[in-house]
């Protein structure tokens, strides 16, 4: 798969409902200025390994496949029964009949593979995807993740996040640090339904990358450029540990 930069990946057109489009990530009230959702997408691309079955979340995961290191071979899931996903089209190669599970219009790679949502399924319940990148709205400090449903607001349904933490043995998890009213999103315990228990491994906000700790708690490992190690233990309520060699993250 083709590594694309920021600018390639950005679509401009309003033209076209069905293309799908990078926009920028206003940064959150309370928080300093991070990372935006494209960048997010960026740092975690490079956590893939040459090799890797790998099934991306709706939201900010989506945007991995644009960012696929060059030199590596990457396959990517949808649950919604495709695998082999390429970067997101231009308007000149836009199907709106193929999309990924979050309806994006995408681009399939040589020798991708159609199938039923059944059979992707068992993909998935089978343990043959080596890692699964999700969106959140709060991840605890023991690694359990809601990100399927806000009391009082209409959903569709769960969708396939729980299939995907109850399976997956490395779960990276995309998501702002903290909420519009500047509260911590990375708390000691989840207030909202919880997708799935002491499943996280690592997380990528537009402040910081973290790792769940096995004992419980939060490990500094990076912080985004111009963020300071205070900016994040501000940020963020659940149990915080500084590694001793926290380095900024490159790009």
């Amino acid at each position: 798969m083709e590594h694309r930069t920021t600018a390639e990946a950005t679509f401009n057109s309003p033209k076209e409902s069905f293309v799908s489009k990078s926009e920028l990530l206003a940064p959150p009230l309370g928080a300093a200025v991070g990372l935006d959702k494209n960048q997010i997408a960026q740092r975690i691309a490079q956590e893939l390994k040459d090799g890797f079955y790998v099934n991306l979340g709706i939201g900010i995961p989506t945007l991995v496949a644009n960012y696929i290191p060059k030199g590596i071979n990457v396959i990517l899931q949808s649950e919604n029964g495709l695998l082999g996903i390429g970067p997101f089209p231009t308007e000149e190669n836009v199907d709106a009949d193929l999309i990924n599970a979050g309806k994006q219009t995408v681009t399939m790679t040589a020798g991708s593979a159609l199938f039923s949502s059944a059979e992707s399924f068992a993909m998935i319940r089978g343990g043959h995807v080596d890692l699964t990148i999700l969106g959140a709205m709060e991840v605890s400090e023991n690694g359990d993740i809601a990100n399927w449903k806000i009391p009082g607001k209409m959903v569709k349904g769960m969708g396939g996040a729980m299939d995907l933490v109850a399976s997956a043995e490395n779960i990276i998890v995309a998501m702002q640090h903290v909420n519009k009213a500047g509260e911590s999103k990375l708390l000691k315990s989840c207030s909202l339904p919880i997708t799935g228990l002491r499943c996280v491994k690592k997380i990528v906000t537009e402040l910081a990358v973290l790792e769940v700790m096995p004992e419980g708690g939060f490990k500094l490992l990076e912080t985004a450029p111009g963020i300071s190690i205070e900016d994040v233990r501000k940020a963020t309520e659940g149990k915080l540990t500084i590694a001793d060699d926290v380095r900024e993250m490159r790009f």
